[in-house]
């Protein structure tokens, strides 16, 4: 892959670890970075002093790059994006939000800043607002979901075409070989989230990742588009909410049947049925837990040999 990524966040591989909630507290992003990814801790699932602690653990686990992803719906982000500042956090990962209500802070404080998106449109508005790079994430991931349901596939060129940042591929990346292909669409790196869910330091359940490593082709689905489009692993909460919708439920009635800590009972808890389980497709290549730093040397391995392989006489 080109250079940028690693040069943009000083980083060995071009390979990022997704702020995923509930999985990504400061042990995985510590590791990742150990190993010379981009280790992210996710906010979404922490008050303002959990996070604090967390970056500060990361702070001491690692002299590495580490960075924070902020989803910008958060009903607390003005506390969040202070603490982040004042935590001297270098960089961060905005989502779920428009990007133009805080990169200019976040820049005019010396942080590096990258936004999710799912479409053309919001890399475009992601490019305005000054944001330094963004991740195009396709709908088979497991959070951050278009509605248009546009997949990776078919994302990563639209966007690489559309803005001259660096682009990095999410959604559906849990391989060697779907990394080289991201590279053959135009990313200068990728994010990964399911394939770090299922590593030892994630912070998930373990039932959880014995129910992720178990999974396979079609046993997840995109769900809730009328709130939040999310990839949810099918159980009894799903099919309720399934049922919700096929009945033509409206947003407030989705909104009480989701209740508050719904992903947090069942990613977290380790509620298999009853808890929302938020994973991407790619978990249907997931077969083993184990250590997230071999992980990336797995994933980029397999990189270079399905390169070296493409480009023999």
């Amino acid at each position: 892959m080109t250079e940028r990524i690693k040069k943009l966040f000083n980083i060995t591989f071009p390979i990022v670890q997704a702020g995923m909630v509930w999985c990504s507290g400061w042990k995985l992003a510590s590791a990742v970075s150990n190993a010379g990814g981009l280790g992210l801790i996710g906010a979404g699932s922490m008050y303002p002093e959990t996070l604090k602690e967390h970056i500060q653990k990361c702070k001491a686990a690692t002299h590495k790059p580490f960075g924070v992803n902020v989803p910008l719906l958060y009903p607390e982000i003005e506390s969040i994006i202070q603490l982040v500042v004042e935590q001297g956090v270098k960089i961060v990962f905005t989502s779920a939000g428009n990007p133009a209500s805080w990169t200019k802070f976040l820049k005019d404080n010396g942080i590096i800043v990258a936004h999710v998106v799912s479409s053309v449109k919001f890399a475009q508005k992601s490019a305005e607002a000054g944001v330094d790079a963004v991740v195009a994430e396709g709908f088979e991931a497991g959070g951050h979901n278009g509605r248009e349901e546009t997949t990776t596939m078919c994302l990563i060129p639209l966007v690489r075409d559309s803005v001259s940042l660096p682009v990095i591929a999410a959604g559906g990346i849990a391989s060697g070989r779907a990394m080289l292909a991201a590279e053959a669409l135009g990313a200068d790196g990728v994010q990964i989230g399911t394939r770090f869910a299922a590593s030892l330091e994630s912070s998930a359940h373990d039932n959880f990742k014995n129910k992720l490593v178990g999974l396979g082709e079609g046993e997840t689905i995109l769900t809730m588009k009328q709130l939040t489009p999310v990839r949810m692993i099918k159980n009894n909460f799903y099919k309720q909410v399934a049922e919700a919708e096929h009945r033509g439920a409206s947003i407030e009635e989705l909104k009480i049947l989701l209740g508050k800590g719904r992903s947090k009972r069942g990613i977290f808890e380790g509620d298999m049925n009853d808890g929302e389980l938020e994973i991407g497709q790619a978990a249907s290549f997931v077969k083993n837990v184990k250590p997230a730093a071999e992980i990336l040397k797995e994933i980029w391995e397999e990189y270079l040999k399905a390169k070296a392989e493409l480009t023999k006489p």
